[in-house]
Protein backbone atom coordinates (compact mmCIF):
# COMPACT_ATOMS: atom_id res chain seq x y z
CA UNK A 1 0.00 0.00 0.00
CA UNK A 2 0.93 3.60 -0.47
CA UNK A 3 0.15 7.11 0.84
CA UNK A 4 -0.04 8.21 -2.29
CA UNK A 5 -2.79 5.66 -3.24
CA UNK A 6 -4.81 6.61 -0.34
CA UNK A 7 -5.07 10.46 -1.41
CA UNK A 8 -6.03 9.71 -4.91
CA UNK A 9 -8.95 7.74 -3.14
CA UNK A 10 -9.72 10.35 -0.79
CA UNK A 11 -10.14 12.95 -3.14
CA UNK A 12 -12.42 10.52 -5.67
CA UNK A 13 -14.36 10.18 -2.36
CA UNK A 14 -14.80 14.16 -2.42
CA UNK A 15 -12.43 14.94 0.16
CA UNK A 16 -11.27 18.15 0.15
CA UNK A 17 -7.49 17.37 -0.07
CA UNK A 18 -4.09 18.99 -1.85
CA UNK A 19 -4.60 17.96 -5.07
CA UNK A 20 -1.54 16.50 -7.38
CA UNK A 21 0.83 18.91 -8.14
CA UNK A 22 0.38 17.93 -12.22
CA UNK A 23 -3.65 18.66 -11.17
CA UNK A 24 -3.06 22.18 -10.03
CA UNK A 25 -0.66 24.66 -9.92
CA UNK A 26 -2.12 28.04 -7.80
CA UNK A 27 -2.71 25.81 -4.31
CA UNK A 28 -0.72 23.83 -2.63
CA UNK A 29 -0.40 20.15 -3.45
CA UNK A 30 1.50 16.97 -3.04
CA UNK A 31 3.66 15.51 -5.27
CA UNK A 32 5.63 11.76 -5.50
CA UNK A 33 9.14 12.40 -5.47
CA UNK A 34 11.40 9.86 -6.75
CA UNK A 35 14.63 11.06 -4.86
CA UNK A 36 16.19 13.70 -3.04
CA UNK A 37 16.70 16.27 -6.21
CA UNK A 38 12.75 15.87 -7.12
CA UNK A 39 12.13 16.61 -2.98
CA UNK A 40 14.44 19.82 -3.25
CA UNK A 41 12.78 20.56 -6.81
CA UNK A 42 9.04 20.58 -4.93
CA UNK A 43 10.38 22.51 -2.34
CA UNK A 44 11.85 25.45 -4.09
CA UNK A 45 8.61 25.47 -6.56
CA UNK A 46 6.56 26.00 -3.78
CA UNK A 47 8.78 28.48 -1.94
CA UNK A 48 8.67 30.23 -5.13
CA UNK A 49 4.85 30.74 -5.20
CA UNK A 50 4.27 31.32 -1.43
CA UNK A 51 2.98 34.34 -2.18
CA UNK A 52 0.52 33.53 -4.58
CA UNK A 53 -1.74 30.93 -2.30
CA UNK A 54 -4.80 31.87 -1.04
CA UNK A 55 -3.26 31.31 2.48
CA UNK A 56 -0.08 30.59 4.44
CA UNK A 57 2.31 28.36 4.44
CA UNK A 58 5.28 27.64 6.63
CA UNK A 59 6.69 24.49 5.30
CA UNK A 60 6.50 21.24 3.12
CA UNK A 61 6.26 17.82 4.98
CA UNK A 62 8.42 14.88 3.32
CA UNK A 63 6.74 11.76 3.84
CA UNK A 64 8.14 7.65 2.93
CA UNK A 65 5.01 7.25 0.54
CA UNK A 66 5.41 3.00 1.38
CA UNK A 67 2.85 2.41 4.15
CA UNK A 68 5.13 -0.97 5.06
CA UNK A 69 8.03 1.19 5.18
CA UNK A 70 6.41 3.65 7.78
CA UNK A 71 5.88 0.93 9.95
CA UNK A 72 9.03 -0.55 10.07
CA UNK A 73 10.42 2.88 10.79
CA UNK A 74 7.99 3.78 13.73
CA UNK A 75 7.97 6.91 15.53
CA UNK A 76 9.98 8.58 18.22
CA UNK A 77 7.85 9.84 21.71
CA UNK A 78 7.70 13.38 19.33
CA UNK A 79 7.25 12.55 16.02
CA UNK A 80 7.34 9.75 13.27
CA UNK A 81 10.40 8.36 11.76
CA UNK A 82 9.40 8.16 8.28
CA UNK A 83 8.12 12.21 7.75
CA UNK A 84 10.47 15.31 8.33
CA UNK A 85 9.81 18.96 8.28
CA UNK A 86 11.13 21.48 6.11
CA UNK A 87 10.40 24.84 6.89
CA UNK A 88 10.45 27.84 4.80
CA UNK A 89 12.63 30.87 6.21
CA UNK A 90 10.91 33.47 8.55
CA UNK A 91 9.29 36.34 6.82
CA UNK A 92 10.83 39.55 7.12
CA UNK A 93 10.57 43.20 6.52
CA UNK A 94 11.60 46.53 7.40
CA UNK A 95 9.65 49.01 9.29
CA UNK A 96 9.89 52.72 11.84
CA UNK A 97 9.72 52.58 14.96
CA UNK A 98 7.57 55.24 15.80
CA UNK A 99 7.77 54.70 19.82
CA UNK A 100 8.41 52.24 22.66
CA UNK A 101 5.87 51.67 25.41
CA UNK A 102 5.68 49.87 28.49
CA UNK A 103 3.65 46.75 29.23
CA UNK A 104 2.44 45.55 32.54
CA UNK A 105 2.19 41.34 33.21
CA UNK A 106 0.19 39.44 35.71
CA UNK A 107 3.54 38.70 37.77
CA UNK A 108 4.08 43.21 37.31
CA UNK A 109 6.77 42.59 34.89
CA UNK A 110 7.37 45.72 32.89
CA UNK A 111 7.88 44.81 29.14
CA UNK A 112 9.30 47.33 26.65
CA UNK A 113 7.12 47.09 23.30
CA UNK A 114 8.01 48.56 19.85
CA UNK A 115 5.15 50.87 18.12
CA UNK A 116 6.05 50.12 14.58
CA UNK A 117 5.03 52.15 11.51
CA UNK A 118 2.16 49.16 10.40
CA UNK A 119 3.89 46.92 7.81
CA UNK A 120 2.93 43.47 6.10
CA UNK A 121 4.80 40.19 7.21
CA UNK A 122 3.43 37.24 5.28
CA UNK A 123 -0.04 38.75 4.67
CA UNK A 124 -0.69 39.95 8.37
CA UNK A 125 -0.67 43.98 9.44
CA UNK A 126 2.32 44.29 11.72
CA UNK A 127 2.17 47.31 14.22
CA UNK A 128 3.74 46.13 17.24
CA UNK A 129 6.08 43.99 18.10
CA UNK A 130 7.40 43.00 22.26
CA UNK A 131 11.11 43.84 22.94
CA UNK A 132 10.66 41.13 25.95
CA UNK A 133 13.05 43.43 28.49
CA UNK A 134 15.45 46.05 28.93
CA UNK A 135 18.63 43.48 28.41
CA UNK A 136 16.86 42.85 24.44
CA UNK A 137 16.67 46.38 24.07
CA UNK A 138 19.75 46.84 24.61
CA UNK A 139 21.35 43.84 22.62
CA UNK A 140 19.46 45.52 20.08
CA UNK A 141 20.71 48.52 20.16
CA UNK A 142 17.11 50.03 19.03
CA UNK A 143 15.80 53.31 19.89
CA UNK A 144 12.64 55.22 18.66
CA UNK A 145 12.80 56.41 15.06
CA UNK A 146 15.17 53.59 14.17
CA UNK A 147 14.47 51.56 10.91
CA UNK A 148 14.14 47.58 12.09
CA UNK A 149 13.44 44.26 10.31
CA UNK A 150 10.59 42.80 11.65
CA UNK A 151 10.48 38.48 11.36
CA UNK A 152 7.32 36.62 12.37
CA UNK A 153 9.08 33.95 14.18
CA UNK A 154 6.87 30.09 13.47
CA UNK A 155 5.22 32.76 10.74
CA UNK A 156 3.23 33.57 14.29
CA UNK A 157 5.14 35.88 16.77
CA UNK A 158 6.30 39.33 15.36
CA UNK A 159 10.18 40.19 16.78
CA UNK A 160 12.39 42.89 15.98
CA UNK A 161 15.81 41.06 14.53
CA UNK A 162 17.89 43.90 14.31
CA UNK A 163 18.45 47.81 13.55
CA UNK A 164 19.04 48.04 9.82
CA UNK A 165 19.13 52.23 9.96
CA UNK A 166 19.59 53.80 13.17
CA UNK A 167 17.40 57.29 12.80
CA UNK A 168 18.32 60.78 12.34
CA UNK A 169 16.79 61.82 15.78
CA UNK A 170 16.47 59.05 17.09
CA UNK A 171 15.84 58.60 21.11
CA UNK A 172 16.84 56.32 23.82
CA UNK A 173 14.16 54.71 25.57
CA UNK A 174 14.29 54.05 29.38
CA UNK A 175 12.74 51.89 31.73
CA UNK A 176 10.54 54.37 33.74
CA UNK A 177 10.81 54.87 37.54
CA UNK A 178 7.42 53.95 38.33
CA UNK A 179 5.08 52.27 37.19
CA UNK A 180 3.09 53.78 34.22
CA UNK A 181 -0.19 52.09 35.49
CA UNK A 182 -0.22 53.00 39.11
CA UNK A 183 2.62 55.11 39.52
CA UNK A 184 3.80 52.66 42.30
CA UNK A 185 7.59 51.63 42.06
CA UNK A 186 9.29 49.51 40.66
CA UNK A 187 12.12 46.74 41.42
CA UNK A 188 14.41 44.57 39.55
CA UNK A 189 15.93 41.39 41.66
CA UNK A 190 19.48 40.34 41.07
CA UNK A 191 18.69 36.84 39.50
CA UNK A 192 16.20 37.95 36.90
CA UNK A 193 15.94 40.37 33.73
CA UNK A 194 12.79 42.17 34.31
CA UNK A 195 11.33 44.79 36.25
CA UNK A 196 7.92 44.66 38.28
CA UNK A 197 5.80 46.57 39.86
CA UNK A 198 5.42 46.04 43.69
CA UNK A 199 1.73 47.11 44.08
CA UNK A 200 -0.34 44.24 44.84
CA UNK A 201 -3.17 46.25 43.77
CA UNK A 202 -2.03 47.51 40.65
CA UNK A 203 -5.06 47.75 38.02
CA UNK A 204 -3.07 46.34 35.07
CA UNK A 205 -1.86 43.33 37.36
CA UNK A 206 -5.04 42.85 37.99
CA UNK A 207 -6.68 42.81 34.96
CA UNK A 208 -3.64 40.50 33.74
CA UNK A 209 -4.60 38.21 36.87
CA UNK A 210 -8.59 38.06 35.74
CA UNK A 211 -7.40 37.41 32.06
CA UNK A 212 -5.15 34.39 32.98
CA UNK A 213 -7.72 32.91 35.73
CA UNK A 214 -10.55 33.15 33.06
CA UNK A 215 -8.47 31.78 30.34
CA UNK A 216 -9.47 28.33 28.03
CA UNK A 217 -6.45 26.02 29.98
CA UNK A 218 -7.81 27.51 33.39
CA UNK A 219 -11.03 28.15 34.72
CA UNK A 220 -12.50 28.35 31.08
CA UNK A 221 -14.89 31.23 31.46
CA UNK A 222 -16.16 31.99 28.27
CA UNK A 223 -17.12 35.84 27.41
CA UNK A 224 -14.95 37.11 30.40
CA UNK A 225 -12.60 38.90 27.83
CA UNK A 226 -10.31 42.09 27.69
CA UNK A 227 -13.26 45.15 27.12
CA UNK A 228 -15.56 42.93 29.95
CA UNK A 229 -12.19 42.76 32.84
CA UNK A 230 -11.53 46.62 31.86
CA UNK A 231 -14.85 47.70 33.13
CA UNK A 232 -15.33 45.20 36.19
CA UNK A 233 -11.52 46.41 37.29
CA UNK A 234 -12.26 50.17 36.58
CA UNK A 235 -15.90 50.53 38.13
CA UNK A 236 -14.62 48.87 41.51
CA UNK A 237 -16.89 45.98 40.86
CA UNK A 238 -14.05 43.48 40.87
CA UNK A 239 -10.61 43.74 42.66
CA UNK A 240 -9.32 40.43 42.73
CA UNK A 241 -10.69 36.32 41.27
CA UNK A 242 -12.54 35.65 43.97
CA UNK A 243 -14.95 38.85 43.57
CA UNK A 244 -16.44 37.21 40.22
CA UNK A 245 -17.99 34.75 41.93
CA UNK A 246 -20.16 37.34 44.09
CA UNK A 247 -21.35 39.00 40.91
CA UNK A 248 -25.03 40.15 40.47
CA UNK A 249 -26.95 40.48 37.52
CA UNK A 250 -28.47 43.81 37.89
CA UNK A 251 -25.13 45.53 37.98
CA UNK A 252 -23.28 43.20 35.70
CA UNK A 253 -26.36 43.71 33.02
CA UNK A 254 -25.64 47.53 33.65
CA UNK A 255 -22.45 47.64 31.78
CA UNK A 256 -21.61 48.77 28.56
CA UNK A 257 -22.19 46.79 25.90
CA UNK A 258 -23.63 44.03 28.08
CA UNK A 259 -27.76 43.26 28.41
CA UNK A 260 -29.56 40.94 30.65
CA UNK A 261 -29.11 38.09 28.31
CA UNK A 262 -25.27 37.99 28.45
CA UNK A 263 -24.68 39.14 31.46
CA UNK A 264 -26.80 36.41 32.69
CA UNK A 265 -24.44 33.71 30.42
CA UNK A 266 -21.19 35.20 31.93
CA UNK A 267 -22.42 34.26 35.55
CA UNK A 268 -23.91 30.77 34.32
CA UNK A 269 -19.77 30.27 32.89
CA UNK A 270 -18.76 31.29 36.62
CA UNK A 271 -20.88 28.94 37.92
CA UNK A 272 -20.00 26.22 36.07
CA UNK A 273 -16.16 26.78 36.37
CA UNK A 274 -16.56 25.74 40.25
CA UNK A 275 -16.91 22.09 38.70
CA UNK A 276 -13.31 22.43 36.99
CA UNK A 277 -10.48 20.29 38.42
CA UNK A 278 -8.26 21.55 40.95
CA UNK A 279 -5.79 21.18 38.66
CA UNK A 280 -6.93 23.79 36.44
CA UNK A 281 -7.60 25.97 39.58
CA UNK A 282 -3.83 26.01 40.75
CA UNK A 283 -3.05 26.87 37.29
CA UNK A 284 -5.60 30.10 37.63
CA UNK A 285 -3.65 30.96 40.47
CA UNK A 286 -1.27 32.52 38.44
CA UNK A 287 1.56 30.83 40.60
CA UNK A 288 4.92 32.37 38.72
CA UNK A 289 6.69 29.04 36.70
CA UNK A 290 3.73 26.85 37.64
CA UNK A 291 2.41 25.90 34.53
CA UNK A 292 -0.75 23.32 33.20
CA UNK A 293 1.88 20.30 33.42
CA UNK A 294 3.04 21.16 36.70
CA UNK A 295 -0.68 22.21 37.91
CA UNK A 296 -1.78 18.87 36.94
CA UNK A 297 0.99 17.31 38.34
CA UNK A 298 1.14 19.08 41.95
CA UNK A 299 -2.91 18.17 42.15
CA UNK A 300 -2.09 14.78 41.34
CA UNK A 301 0.44 14.80 44.16
CA UNK A 302 -1.00 16.40 47.03
CA UNK A 303 -4.94 15.75 46.19
CA UNK A 304 -5.73 18.61 48.12
CA UNK A 305 -5.70 22.64 48.02
CA UNK A 306 -4.66 22.51 51.48
CA UNK A 307 -2.50 20.42 51.35
CA UNK A 308 -0.38 22.53 48.71
CA UNK A 309 -0.86 25.43 50.53
CA UNK A 310 0.58 23.54 53.64
CA UNK A 311 3.58 21.97 51.28
CA UNK A 312 6.79 22.78 52.56
CA UNK A 313 9.69 23.23 49.71
CA UNK A 314 11.30 19.73 50.78
CA UNK A 315 8.03 18.18 50.01
CA UNK A 316 7.19 20.29 46.70
CA UNK A 317 10.45 19.28 45.06
CA UNK A 318 9.47 15.47 45.34
CA UNK A 319 7.45 16.14 42.69
CA UNK A 320 8.21 15.33 39.48
CA UNK A 321 9.39 18.00 37.36
CA UNK A 322 9.18 20.38 40.20
CA UNK A 323 12.67 21.64 41.14
CA UNK A 324 13.95 24.29 43.76
CA UNK A 325 13.05 27.18 41.90
CA UNK A 326 9.62 26.29 41.33
CA UNK A 327 9.10 25.06 44.71
CA UNK A 328 10.44 28.71 46.48
CA UNK A 329 7.67 30.30 44.30
CA UNK A 330 4.90 27.88 45.43
CA UNK A 331 5.75 28.53 49.04
CA UNK A 332 6.26 32.23 48.42
CA UNK A 333 3.25 32.61 46.90
CA UNK A 334 1.26 30.27 49.47
CA UNK A 335 2.75 32.51 52.56
CA UNK A 336 1.63 36.09 51.42
CA UNK A 337 -1.12 37.18 53.81
CA UNK A 338 -2.93 38.51 50.50
CA UNK A 339 -2.65 35.19 48.79
CA UNK A 340 -3.87 33.54 52.02
CA UNK A 341 -6.83 35.81 51.72
CA UNK A 342 -7.70 35.49 48.27
CA UNK A 343 -7.54 31.19 48.16
CA UNK A 344 -9.78 31.32 51.83
CA UNK A 345 -12.34 33.20 49.69
CA UNK A 346 -12.51 31.25 46.83
CA UNK A 347 -12.87 28.03 48.90
CA UNK A 348 -15.49 29.59 50.30
CA UNK A 349 -17.04 30.22 46.87
CA UNK A 350 -17.75 26.19 46.22
CA UNK A 351 -14.84 25.90 43.99
CA UNK A 352 -13.37 22.03 43.41
CA UNK A 353 -10.50 21.93 45.67
CA UNK A 354 -9.51 18.62 45.48
CA UNK A 355 -8.57 15.81 42.85
CA UNK A 356 -9.84 12.46 42.68
CA UNK A 357 -7.40 10.12 42.96
CA UNK A 358 -7.12 6.53 40.69
CA UNK A 359 -6.09 4.00 42.22
CA UNK A 360 -3.67 2.51 39.33
CA UNK A 361 -4.99 -1.07 38.25
CA UNK A 362 -1.28 -2.31 37.79
CA UNK A 363 1.22 -1.97 41.34
CA UNK A 364 4.13 -3.61 40.52
CA UNK A 365 6.12 -0.09 41.18
CA UNK A 366 4.25 0.78 44.10
CA UNK A 367 6.36 2.29 46.54
CA UNK A 368 8.93 3.23 43.73
CA UNK A 369 10.18 6.77 42.87
CA UNK A 370 12.26 7.54 39.52
CA UNK A 371 14.09 10.00 38.18
CA UNK A 372 14.88 10.78 34.12
CA UNK A 373 17.40 12.45 32.50
CA UNK A 374 18.19 12.80 29.03
CA UNK A 375 16.01 12.10 26.03
CA UNK A 376 14.30 9.08 26.06
CA UNK A 377 13.59 7.73 22.32
CA UNK A 378 10.36 6.08 22.50
CA UNK A 379 8.65 8.35 24.94
CA UNK A 380 8.23 12.08 25.70
CA UNK A 381 9.27 13.33 30.18
CA UNK A 382 5.88 13.26 30.53
CA UNK A 383 4.43 10.12 28.69
CA UNK A 384 7.20 7.83 30.99
CA UNK A 385 5.83 9.60 33.80
CA UNK A 386 2.60 8.42 33.46
CA UNK A 387 3.61 5.09 32.74
CA UNK A 388 5.15 5.18 35.94
CA UNK A 389 1.80 6.44 38.05
CA UNK A 390 0.08 3.89 35.66
CA UNK A 391 1.84 1.14 37.88
CA UNK A 392 1.38 2.53 41.30
CA UNK A 393 5.52 4.44 41.27
CA UNK A 394 5.84 8.10 41.61
CA UNK A 395 8.56 10.39 39.55
CA UNK A 396 10.57 12.85 41.24
CA UNK A 397 12.67 15.71 39.64
CA UNK A 398 16.09 14.96 41.92
CA UNK A 399 18.05 12.58 42.70
CA UNK A 400 18.40 11.58 46.54
CA UNK A 401 18.74 8.69 48.40
CA UNK A 402 15.34 7.76 48.84
CA UNK A 403 15.23 7.31 44.75
CA UNK A 404 14.95 3.46 43.57
CA UNK A 405 15.71 4.40 39.97
CA UNK A 406 17.59 6.54 37.56
CA UNK A 407 16.43 5.80 33.82
CA UNK A 408 18.29 7.41 31.52
CA UNK A 409 18.35 8.38 27.75
CA UNK A 410 20.67 10.39 25.32
CA UNK A 411 22.78 13.00 26.88
CA UNK A 412 22.08 12.40 30.60
CA UNK A 413 22.72 15.21 32.62
CA UNK A 414 24.02 15.90 36.54
CA UNK A 415 21.61 13.53 37.65
CA UNK A 416 23.29 10.57 36.44
CA UNK A 417 26.57 11.13 37.92
CA UNK A 418 24.65 11.74 41.45
CA UNK A 419 22.97 8.27 41.31
CA UNK A 420 26.37 6.44 40.05
CA UNK A 421 27.91 8.12 43.38
CA UNK A 422 24.79 7.51 45.37
CA UNK A 423 24.75 3.70 44.50
CA UNK A 424 21.19 3.98 43.12
CA UNK A 425 20.05 1.79 40.42
CA UNK A 426 20.26 2.87 36.86
CA UNK A 427 17.82 1.95 33.72
CA UNK A 428 18.50 2.24 30.34
CA UNK A 429 15.11 2.55 28.15
CA UNK A 430 15.34 -1.02 27.28
CA UNK A 431 15.55 -2.55 30.94
CA UNK A 432 13.35 0.77 31.79
CA UNK A 433 10.60 -1.10 29.40
CA UNK A 434 11.17 -4.77 30.41
CA UNK A 435 10.44 -3.38 34.24
CA UNK A 436 6.83 -2.24 32.64
CA UNK A 437 6.56 -5.26 31.61
CA UNK A 438 6.84 -4.16 27.75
Amino acid sequence: PRHSSALVMLEKLGFNIAADRKKRKTEPAWGLCSGLTEVLNFIEYWGQRRDELKYEIDGIVVKVNDTALQVELGKTAKAPRWAIAYKYPARQETTLVNDIIVQVGRTGALTPVAVLEPVQVGGVTVSRSTLHNMDEVERLGVQIGDTVLIERAGEVIPHVVKVVKEGKSRRKFEIPEKCPECGSRIHKAEDEVAYRCVNAACPAKRKESLLHFAGRHAMNIDGLGEKIVDQLVDSGMVKDVADLYHLKLEPLAALERMAEKSAQNLLDEIEASKKLSLSRLIYALGIRFVGERTGQLLAEHFGSLDALKDATEEQLIEVAEVGPKVAASIVEFFSEAANKKLVKRLVETGLNVKEERKAPKDTRLAGKTFVFTGELSNYSREQAGELVASHGGKVTSSVSKKTDYVVVGVEPGSKYDKAKSLGIAILDEAAFQKLLGK
